[in-house]
């Protein structure tokens, strides 16, 4: 395939071109063609996507200077790209028993969760089953050892830190199906950004939807003589958030996302509840690994709170439900504790020593006679100064106090500091 191989990479023609050379060579690993599994081409393909701001600058620009119009930005300011919005996708998928895969088909189009609920779910990561996998279950980023070799609990109190000081609100969205019987592929998650962008910024803020009746929450019930925990879905859209909200993209959006879609228990009782089963389950065997390998032990109090409800359902007695608990992910909770002061002050110790380490490293470079010309030139001295400068600052009150709001320091990893 001379005009094929003519569209290769440098480096990839040379790759093949040894390739054919080798005789004992029986295949090769080709940039352009998917695996081929018991003679068909793989399902699930990844590639390598151009990126579109590169090849189409044009795009970009008009953007950018769009925004500086918006917002009455002269060229010599920069514009900043604020992340005002949190929509995560979920994969569903209907029952199918020959697979012995159970439903995760309980979502509607869009579900938002405070943050207990929230972060319950992405602790375990459950996803439903992909059409290009064959599997389904607790995955997601988190459980990739391999990309990750700390344990998942740091990541978990570093986002949880990070999602309540800076009061995000999280809405996810359906893909795959919405109930066992509406296959929507990824059509819903491609549509979410077009509702959006469409929003004013107080229609995004969930408690404007929940007052309006635009979101309505998931109660737990009684299905079979067994107690559903549907509360753990959060809230959901209403039959007026698609009136309202997508009739500024569909002349008739309630053709869209009809009842059925919008209430997935109406389309089959028995998925439903064995989904939600599903979900709470899977949270509850996620939980209990956390205990397992001991790192229920490094995480931040409401984390560990949420650990032990999904495990055991309570904590001290008190279940999700309870005002305490509910209080320990306010912003309000997180500041005044003492936890959080730790990530502070372990962030402001680890600053001490990298400054430190610094500070002596510069010494050590001019006063070694060897470097003197080297050191005048790069202006080690001046370097030096504003090292000095800059330990004092970090080992200052003031830059403690400085730190308050912002992300801190594991203090699990808090590097010993020498006075």
């Amino acid at each position: 395939d001379a005009i094929g191989f003519d569209k290769f990479t440098e480096p990839m023609k040379q790759f093949i071109a040894n390739v054919a050379k080798e005789k004992d060579c029986t295949y090769f690993v080709s940039s352009a063609h998917p695996r081929m599994i018991d003679g068909n081409p793989s399902k699930n393909m990844r590639y390598l996507q151009n990126r579109p701001d590169i090849i189409d600058p044009h795009d970009r620009y008009l953007s950018e200077m769009g925004m500086r119009f918006f917002r009455k930005l002269p060229m010599d300011r920069p514009v900043y790209y604020p992340v005002n919005a949190v929509l995560p996708g979920r994969r569903n998928n209907p029952p199918d028993a020959k697979a012995n895969i159970r439903s995760l088909a309980v979502y509607n189009p869009i579900h938002y969760q405070e943050l207990p609920e929230l972060f319950m779910d992405f602790a375990c990561s459950l996803t439903g089953k992909s059409p290009s996998t064959t599997g389904a279950g607790s995955e997601g980023a988190l459980t990739k050892g391999p990309f990750n070799a700390l344990s998942a609990i740091h990541d978990l109190n570093n986002a949880l830190v990070s999602f309540i000081l800076s009061q995000y609100d999280a809405f996810s969205t359906a893909a795959g199906y919405v109930g066992p019987n509406f296959r929507v592929d990824h059509d819903v998650s491609l549509l979410i950004p077009e509702i959006w962008c469409r929003l004013n910024v107080f229609e995004r803020d969930p408690k404007f939807l929940i007052s309006e009746g635009y979101l309505e929450k998931m109660n737990d019930f009684e299905y079979n003589g067994q107690k559903i925990l549907a509360s753990r879905l959060g809230y959901r859209i209403t039959d007026k958030f698609v009136h309202t909200f997508f009739g500024r993209v569909f002349e008739n959006p309630n053709s869209v996302f009809n009842e059925e879609m919008l209430k997935p228990e109406t389309q089959d009782m028995e998925s439903f509840s064995d989904g939600v089963n599903n979900i709470v389950e899977a949270q509850q065997r996620v939980a209990k690994s956390y205990f397992n390998d001991g790192s229920i032990e490094a995480a931040c109090p409401p984390l560990k709170a949420l650990l032990y409800i999904m495990a055991e359902g309570n904590f001290k007695g008190k279940d999700i439900d309870d005002p305490e608990i509910r209080n320990m992910f306010t912003r309000e909770y997180l500041l005044s504790s003492d936890w959080y002061l730790d990530r502070l002050m372990t962030k402001q110790l680890s600053d001490i020593s990298l400054w430190q380490r610094h500070v002596s490293y510069l010494q050590n470079f001019l006063h070694k006679s060897s470097h003197l010309d080297v050191a005048d030139r790069l202006g080690i001295k001046d370097r030096l100064e504003k090292a000095e400068k800059q330990l004092q600052k970090v080992k200052s009150p003031a830059y403690l106090k400085s730190l308050n709001g912002t992300l801190g320091s594991d203090p699990l990893f808090m590097q010993k500091v020498t006075a």
